[in-house]
């Protein structure tokens, strides 16, 4: 059975409108449709595809969601969380658009040049602290300084 793609990643936030304004706003993703689950959630989307889905954070969590997802996102003594995820990644374009949008937005980011695989990257965080990373095309970056470049890569 192989997997084909990842469907999505919930962020779970303290300020789910804030959290979907911030995505609309500054990733450029859209709110669109979602199911009705008993709780507020907001999924974000590019093109027809959601890609990120929002809900509450666990100090915020009613009881309809605990039930739905079972454990949230708090931690406690007995819970060490829901594993170690550095970054969430997209493939983009425009990246010297996407650099001025971010300053314009007051957004800190971070840039890398990925040898052995031709990117360019852009890291930064959402308001929940989750890492983003934009690749794109090496082609794109000529001119442009990277602050740290990482070379080779290695595959288990």
């Amino acid at each position: 059975m192989p997997l084909s793609h990842i469907e999505h990643f919930l962020v779970a936030a303290d300020d789910i409108d804030a959290t979907r304004d911030w995505y609309a706003r500054v990733l450029g993703m859209r709110p669109g449709p979602h199911p009705d689950f008993g709780f507020p959630v907001h999924w974000m989307y590019l093109g027809e595809l959601d890609v990120v889905h929002i809900g509450p954070s666990a100090k915020s969590a009613g009881e309809n969601q605990k039930k739905y997802l079972g454990r949230t996102s708090g931690r406690s003594a007995q819970e060490a969380g829901t594993g170690a995820i550095d970054h969430i990644a997209f493939r983009a374009a425009g990246l010297r658009a996407m650099m001025d949008h971010l300053e314009k937005e007051k957004v800190a980011f971070s840039r890398r040049r990925a040898n052995g695989q031709a990117l360019f990257q852009l890291f930064f965080y959402d308001p929940n602290g989750i890492k983003i990373e934009l690749n794109y095309a090496a082609s794109e970056a000529d001119g442009v300084e990277a602050e740290v470049v990482a070379s080779g890569l290695t595959r288990r």
